[in-house]
C-alpha cells in the first residue's frame, strides 16, 4: 500500500499552526522553518523518487470525498508539477527566514503556513473540484497578511480590492468546472489521459483564461498588481510573483482539458502573450519603485511562457515550466532581498536609494544576480527556459518571436537603468550610508539563491530532462 505522501506534504505546514500558540511568539519563527524544513525534506525526497519516462502521475493519493457528485481527495504529480513543490517550499522558507513582523507574529505565521498548504495543493490537486477548493481557499492568507501586514496605510483597501477581483475571478472557473464535470466527471487525471469530445470546448476554455489570466496577471486584467507591489508585505509578493498558479494553472488545465478550443484560439494565446511582454517590458521603465518594476518586469516575462505556451508544442510547454520554476528563485528572490533593503531604508524608490551598493555591496549584488537572471542572463536558471521559448515562437510565430526578442531586450535595459538608479551614484539620504549589509539568517538565504540561480543555469540538464515527458505527452495530449 503507498503512503499518502502528497498528503503529508499538505498537512505538515499545517501541523506547525497549533504549534504557534503553544509556544511563546519568541519561537514562532523556529517553529514555521522547523515545519517547512521538515516539507522541503519531503518534497525533495519525492522529486528523487519520481521517474520522468515513468508512469504519466506518481505519487497518487485517491481517497472518496463527496461520492455522490463524484468528487474525490485527489492529489497526483507529473513532470510539469513535481518540481514546483520544493521550489514552493523553498520561497516560503525565504519569506519566513526574512520576515520581521513588528506585530501579531504568531498570527502572521500562522497565516504563511496555511498559505504554504494551499499553495502545494493548487500544485498537487487533480480533481477539478478539489483544485478549486484550494484555488479560492488560497485567498484568505493573502488577505489577512495584506491588511494586516502591509507596507502602506492603503494595504487593507488594495487586500479588499484584490481578494473581490479573485473572487469575481473564480466565478467563471466554477461554471468551466461545472460544464468539464457535467461532460466528463471531476477526475483530471481522467480527463487528462482520455480522449476528449471536440464540440462544446470554446466556452470552458474562455472561461478558464479569463479566470487563470487575471490571475497570471495578463494585460489587460492587470490592474491590481502595481497597487499590490507597492503595499504587500515582501513575503507576500515573493510568493505571489514568484509562483505564478494562474500560468501553470493554464498549462495543466485550460489547454489540455480544452484541447480544439485551444487549438482553434491559438492566435489569442499568442496575442496576448505578446501584449503582456511588450506591455510589462516598457512598464519597467515608467516606474521608478523597484517593485512596481519588478512586478512589471514578472508580466514580460509571464507573457513570454503564455507566448511559448500558445504554439502547443513540447518545446514551447517544457520552456514555460522552466521559466516559471526560475521565477521562485530569480523574482521571488529578488523580492526577498528588496524586503531586506525596504526594512534598513524605508523605501524601494530609486529617488531614495541613490547610492546602495556603497554601505550595502553584499545585498547589492544578490540582487543583480536576481535581476539577470530574471531577464534571462545565459549562465542563470532562466535562460534555458527561454532559450527554448525562443526557439518554439521562432519557429512558429516568426513576427511576435521578433517582437518578443525586441520586447526582453528592453527589459533587460530597463532593470539596469533602475538597478543603476539604485544602487550606484552618490548616497542623497543618510538611512541609506548607515543602513547594515545583510547578516544572520539573511545570508544564507542569499547563499542558496545564488547556489540555485548558478547552479541551474550552467547544469540544466536534470531540470529539464525532468519536464520532457511530461511536456511531451502534454503537447500530443493537445493535438490528437
Amino acid at each position: 500500500m503507498n503512503l499518502p505522501w502528497l498528503s503529508c506534504l499538505l498537512l505538515l505546514p499545517l501541523l506547525g499552526i497549533p504549534a504557534l500558540w503553544l509556544l511563546p511568539a519568541r519561537r514562532a519563527k523556529p517553529v514555521s522553518l522547523t515545519v517547512l524544513a521538515l516539507a522541503l525534506l519531503l518534497a525533495t525526497g519525492l522529486l528523487i523518487g519520481f521517474v520522468p519516462d515513468g508512469e504519466r502521475f506518481q505519487w497518487v493519493d485517491r481517497a472518496a470525498w463527496l461520492p455522490g457528485l463524484g468528487v474525490q481527495w485527489l492529489l497526483a504529480v507529473d513532470g510539469l508539477s513535481v518540481l514546483f513543490l520544493p521550489a514552493s517550499v523553498l520561497l516560503f522558507i525565504g519569506v519566513v527566514a526574512v520576515s520581521a513582523p513588528l506585530r501579531a507574529v504568531r498570527a502572521y505565521h500562522a497565516w504563511l503556513l496555511l498559505l504554504a498548504t494551499t499553495t502545494l495543493g493548487i500544485f498537487c490537486a487533480l480533481d477539478l473540484v478539489l483544485f478549486f477548493v484550494f484555488w479560492e481557499l488560497s485567498l484568505l492568507p493573502v488577505y489577512f497578511l495584506l491588511a494586516h501586514w502591509g507596507a502602506t496605510p492603503e494595504a487593507p483597501r488594495v487586500a479588499a480590492r484584490y481578494v473581490l477581483l479573485m473572487l469575481g475571478g473564480g466565478v467563471p472557473l466554477l461554471l468551466a468546472i461545472g460544464l468539464l464535470g457535467m461532460a466528463g466527471g471531476f477526475d483530471g487525471i481522467a480527463q487528462l489521459t482520455t480522449l476528449r469530445p471536440t464540440s462544446g470546448q470554446w466556452l470552458p476554455f474562455a472561461l478558464m483564461l479569463l479566470a487563470f489570466g487575471l490571475k497570471v496577471p495578463l494585460v489587460p486584467l492587470h490592474t491590481w498588481l502595481p497597487q499590490l507591489a507597492l503595499a504587500a508585505p515582501g513575503g507576500l509578493l515573493a510568493v505571489v510573483l514568484g509562483l505564478k498558479v494562474g500560468a501553470y494553472a493554464l498549462i495543466r488545465f485550460a489547454v489540455p482539458l480544452a484541447p480544439q478550443a485551444a487549438l482553434d484560439l491559438h492566435w489569442l494565446l499568442a496575442g496576448l502573450g505578446t501584449v503582456s511582454l511588450l506591455y510589462g517590458a516598457v512598464g519597467i521603465l515608467a516606474h521608478s519603485n523597484l517593485r512596481v518594476a519588478l512586478a512589471y518586469a514578472s508580466v514580460c516575462h509571464v507573457g513570454l511562457a503564455v507566448l511559448g505556451l500558445a504554439t502547443l508544442s513540447p518545446q514551447g510547454v517544457q520552456g514555460a515550466v522552466s521559466l516559471l520554476l526560475s521565477f521562485s528563485a530569480a523574482t521571488g528572490g529578488a523580492l526577498l532581498l528588496l524586503e531586506c533593503l525596504r526594512r534598513r531604508t524605508g523605501s524601494t524608490d530609486i529617488h531614495e536609494l541613490g547610492g546602495a551598493a556603497r554601505s550595502m555591496p553584499l545585498l547589492a549584488g544578490g540582487v543583480l544576480i536576481c535581476g539577470l537572471a530574471g531577464v534571462g542572463m545565459p549562465g542563470t536558471s532562466s535562460f534555458p527556459g527561454e532559450f527554448l521559448l525562443v526557439l518554439s515562437i521562432l519557429e512558429r510565430y516568426t513576427g511576435a518571436g521578433m517582437a518578443a526578442l525586441f520586447g526582453l531586450a528592453i527589459a533587460a535595459s530597463a532593470f539596469l537603468a533602475r538597478y543603476r538608479q539604485a544602487f550606484f551614484g552618490g548616497i542623497r539620504r543618510s538611512t541609506v550610508a548607515q543602513s547594515p549589509d545583510i547578516r544572520g539568517a539573511e545570508w544564507l538565504v542569499l547563499l542558496v539563491l545564488i547556489a540555485i540561480i548558478v547552479g541551474i543555469g550552467l547544469y540544466p540538464a536534470p531540470w529539464i530532462d525532468a519536464v520532457r515527458p511530461a511536456a511531451e505527452a502534454w503537447a500530443a495530449g493537445v493535438r490528437r
